[in-house]
């Protein structure tokens, strides 16, 4: 499905203004949500990573990260990942996180951490069952209340993902393809229409959003972290297990 496709770093002004008008195929023309490329700029030249996915010579798809430190814990923040829409499900995004990781191995930096909105399940997927990713903290309204339609004028509540590199847990979903939660202490479910609600009845969604917010809090307070997505015939449900067995 990748074939052709090239990951690589990138380097030059136009490559970083590349990645800016690939910002605004993919989440629109509104320059209040756009990232500069003065921000790709610092994020290359102060321990970040700024990666382009090419087809040929054209770019299209992009990871930026930067730099950060906790507890005296060097790591990289994933702040955003674009791939053009007729490239997605394509393996596409995979490749660069694959090459991030590697990247980031080379250094030796182990923790690569982002943030996601726990009403895409798409993305939970991905991040917790396809890269093995997992999640203990909850960020109400992390971002503010932004002018951007993919946010639906909601609080920007966010789930922030922990990808422990070199664990166990990574190495499974890096050689497989995929990890499934083993060791289960609950589920939160969504709601089965949930994409119709998006579509059709978005005045639902904050309700859906306080639900997640009380029930990730909870769970993340006895010591409980997100770590699947899990479908069955009554719908979706995330997938909490204790801390101590990752």
């Amino acid at each position: 499905m990748s074939e052709g496709i090239v990951v690589r770093k990138l380097e030059t002004i136009e490559e970083f203004q590349g990645c800016v008008q690939l910002q605004r195929e993919v989440w629109g023309e509104n320059d209040l949500e756009v990232e500069p490329s003065t921000l790709f700029v610092v994020a290359a030249h102060t321990g970040g990573q700024v990666l382009g996915a090419f087809d040929g010579s054209s770019l299209v798809g992009y990871t930026l990260a930067v730099a950060a430190v906790r507890n005296s814990m060097p790591y990289l923040h994933s702040h955003m990942t674009g791939v053009l829409a007729k490239y997605r499900d394509r393996g596409v995004g995979r490749m660069l996180k694959l090459y991030q990781r590697e990247e980031a191995l080379g250094r030796d930096i182990r923790l690569i951490e982002w943030t996601f909105d726990p009403l895409e399940t798409r993305n939970a997927h991905f991040n917790l069952n396809r890269l093995g990713a997992i999640c203990r903290r909850y960020l109400p309204n992390l971002y503010g209340v932004t002018t951007s339609p993919l946010h639906r004028g909601l609080a920007t509540d966010r789930l922030v993902a922990e990808w422990f590199l070199d664990s166990p847990r990574v190495i499974t979903a890096v050689a497989q393809g995929s990890v499934e939660p083993m060791i289960e202490g609950g589920q939160i479910a969504l709601p089965s229409d949930l994409e119709q609600q998006k579509a059709e009845k978005p005045e639902r969604l904050p309700d859906v959003q306080a639900h997640l917010r009380k029930e990730f809090t909870e769970w993340f307070a006895r010591g409980h972290a997100a770590v699947g997505l899990r479908s069955n015939a009554q719908g979706i449900a995330y997938v909490l297990a204790p801390w101590s067995d990752f």
